[in-house]
C-alpha cells in the first residue's frame, strides 16, 4: 500500500515537473520555427528582387559582413589578451575557435593572426571594416610587419588581391634564387581495396535453422585526389619562383632542347630554355590571335563584311589593350582572356565591320550584350529574317522544321514558323 502511494505520489511530482517544462518547450519550440520561417522568407525575397536591387542588396550584405567580421577580430583579440579560452576548457585560442565556435581550421588561423596583428596595430580594424583589406592579405603580411613598415605596407594592400599581396611581401623579405631542379616523382600507390558485408536477405535452408555465410562485396577503389601540381611564388623584386609537373614526354622534350641549346645556354639552366620556349609560343599566339607580325601587309576590306582582316585586329587590339573593352557601372572590366572580337551593332542588326563597332570581350559579355539588344529591339534582325527566309523557302520540310528552330532560338520572329 505504501508502495503504491509513494509511486502515485512520484508520478503527481513528474506530471507536475514535466507539465512546467512544456510550455518552456513548446515556446522555444515556436521561436525556433519563427526563426526558420523568417530566414526562409529572407531567403526567397531576393528572387522578387529588381536587378538593380539585388545588386545594392549584395552590396549592403558585404559592408554588413566586413563589419561584423572586424567586430569578431576585436572580441578574438580581447579574447585572447585575457585567456578565456582557457575557462572554456580550451588549452589555446585555435583550439577555441575550431572546436566551440566550429571554425574549420584555416579560417581559424586567419582570424588569430589578424586579431594578434591588429593588437599591435589597431589600423588593421578600421581597413577590414571598411574592405580595404581582406584577411588573407593580412595573414600574409602579418609576420612581415614593423613600427617602420606597417603603414606603408597596409596602405599598399589596400584592395589588392592575393597575387599583389605576395608581391609586395616578396618586397618586403626577399629571398634568394631556388636552384633548378627536376626529378622524377614516386609512383602513386594504388588504394587499398575494401571488402564489404553485403546484407542479405534469408534463404529457406536458413530459415530452416541452416546457415549461410554473408556476401561479401569488393568496394571500387577509391579515387585519389588529383592535387594541382603548379605554382607560382614571388621571391623577391622581379624575381618568381615556378614549380609544376610534367609528364615522361615533355621530360624528354626538355632534355632533348637542353641537349639542342647547349652553345647558346652551356649549363642547361631550365629556366632559360623555359623563357626561350615561352618567347617562341607567344609569338605564334599574338600572330594567330590578333595578326600581330613583323611585317604587316595593307589590305583593301570591304566594311559590309562579316570578315575581320588581320589589319583591323591588330589596331582593335592595341586600341583596347588586350582587355575586355567592356565598361561597367563600376568601371572597365579587367578580364584579359577568353577574348574574342565582337562587333558593337549586331552584324544582323546592320552593324559594320569597322574599328569604331568593333571591340574584344569575352563570350559571356557578348551573350549578355546580345541578350539585351534583343530584349530592347524587340523585333526580328533585318538580316538574320532576310537570311534565313531564302533558306527556309529553298529547303524541304524536315529542313525548314530544323533552320526554323534554330531561327526561333537566334530570336527571330516572323511569319516563317507557319510555314514549318
Amino acid at each position: 500500500m505504501a508502495l503504491n502511494a509513494d509511486f502515485s505520489f512520484r508520478s503527481r511530482a513528474q506530471a507536475s515537473s514535466l507539465a512546467d517544462r512544456t510550455p518552456k518547450r513548446q515556446s522555444r519550440a515556436l521561436e525556433t520555427t519563427m526563426l526558420q520561417r523568417s530566414m526562409h522568407n529572407e531567403y526567397t525575397t531576393n528572387g522578387r528582387l529588381l536587378d538593380a536591387e539585388l545588386v545594392n542588396e549584395v552590396k549592403r550584405l558585404t559592408a554588413t559582413e566586413q563589419h561584423a567580421t572586424a567586430q569578431l577580430i576585436a572580441a578574438l583579440g580581447e579574447l585572447d589578451a585575457r585567456r578565456l579560452y582557457l575557462g572554456q576548457g580550451c588549452s589555446s585560442l585555435f583550439t577555441y575557435c575550431t572546436q566551440v565556435l566550429h571554425l574549420s581550421e584555416h579560417a581559424a588561423y586567419l582570424r588569430i593572426e589578424t586579431a594578434r596583428a591588429a593588437r599591435k596595430w589597431p589600423t588593421i580594424l578600421e581597413l577590414l571594416a571598411g574592405g580595404a583589406l581582406h584577411l588573407t592579405a593580412i595573414g600574409l603580411l602579418a609576420p612581415h610587419l614593423t613600427a617602420e613598415n606597417h603603414e606603408r605596407a597596409l596602405a599598399a594592400a589596400r584592395h589588392k588581391s592575393k597575387r599583389d599581396v605576395e608581391e609586395i611581401v616578396a618586397a618586403l623579405r626577399p629571398r634568394p634564387d631556388v636552384p633548378a631542379l627536376v626529378r622524377k616523382l614516386p609512383a602513386a600507390k594504388a588504394p587499398a581495396t575494401l571488402i564489404q558485408e553485403k546484407p542479405r536477405l534469408p534463404q529457406p535452408n536458413t530459415l530452416c535453422g541452416g546457415s549461410e555465410k554473408p556476401a561479401t562485396e569488393i568496394a571500387p577503389p577509391v579515387s585519389e585526389k588529383r592535387w594541382n601540381a603548379s605554382e607560382i611564388r614571388p621571391l623577391a623584386p622581379e624575381r618568381y619562383q615556378v614549380q609544376f609537373t610534367v609528364s615522361r614526354e615533355t621530360h624528354q622534350m626538355l632534355r632533348e632542347a637542353q641537349e639542342l641549346l647547349r652553345h647558346r645556354i652551356p649549363d642547361g639552366d631550365i629556366a632559360l630554355v623555359f623563357d626561350r620556349a615561352l618567347t617562341l609560343l607567344l609569338a605564334d599566339l599574338r600572330k594567330t590571335r590578333h595578326a600581330a607580325v613583323s611585317r604587316p601587309r595593307g589590305a583593301s576590306h570591304d566594311s559590309s563584311s562579316r570578315h575581320i582582316p588581320a589589319a583591323m585586329k591588330r589596331a582593335v587590339w592595341e586600341r583596347d589593350q588586350g582587355r575586355c573593352a567592356f565598361v561597367g557601372t563600376v568601371g572597365r572590366c579587367t578580364e584579359r582572356g577568353f577574348l574574342e572580337y565582337h562587333h558593337r551593332v549586331p552584324y544582323a542588326d546592320g552593324g559594320s565591320s569597322t574599328t569604331d563597332n568593333l571591340g574584344i570581350m569575352p563570350r559571356p559579355q557578348r551573350v549578355r550584350i546580345r541578350a539585351v539588344v534583343r530584349s530592347a529591339r524587340g523585333g526580328p534582325r533585318p538580316r538574320a529574317a532576310d537570311r534565313f527566309r531564302r533558306i527556309v523557302e529553298s529547303s524541304t520540310i524536315e529542313l525548314r522544321r530544323e533552320r526554323v528552330s534554330r531561327l526561333r532560338y537566334l530570336g527571330v520572329r516572323t511569319d516563317l514558323e507557319s510555314a514549318a
